[in-house]
């Protein structure tokens, strides 16, 4: 139906571990955290425009809240706090990430799953072994953030 097969199946489980990753990486440093928590602020308010419903609007505008109050805090008053907000927003993200690929794909397997898809393209692999690539993958996006968290410390 278009698109590169291969590229969309995985976008999800992969794409939620990767920002999961991409927001442990900046918790590394205040300019960092400061970037990441702007991006997810202007995520949220894209989200509001799109998509409003409820439940959507109440956590929006409270993550909105909690994450403008981190910074303000960091900024104005007390260093290391915005850090571990977006550190906690990326452990939570990334093994939410994990935790999915688990439920859906490895744990039990369903016949529409993104595991199914893949092995309906490439049949040389089962759809746990699939489930385990995208958890493998998930994983070292993790331990890529970790890294790089880590090193901008250093600096």
């Amino acid at each position: 139906r278009g698109g590169f097969r291969p590229a969309i199946i995985p976008a999800g489980y992969v794409g939620v571990a990767f920002w999961g990753g991409v927001f442990v990486a900046l918790s590394g440093s205040r300019l960092g955290a400061t970037i990441g928590a702007s991006v997810f602020m202007v995520a949220l308010v894209i989200c509001l425009r799109y998509s409003p419903n409820g439940l959507l609007i109440g956590l929006c505008i409270g993550f909105i809240a909690i994450t403008l109050t981190a910074v303000l805090i960091d900024w104005l008053v007390f260093s290391p706090v915005l850090e571990y907000v977006t550190l906690f927003y990326g452990v939570f993200i990334g093994w939410y990430g994990i935790m999915d690929i688990w439920d859906d794909t490895i744990s039990r397997t369903v016949e529409g799953s993104d595991a199914h898809a893949c092995f309906k393209m490439w049949p040389c692999c089962i759809p746990r072994c699939v489930g385990l690539e995208f958890m493998l993958c998930a994983i070292v996006c993790q331990l890529a953030g970790l890294y790089f968290a880590l090193v901008s410390l250093m600096k």
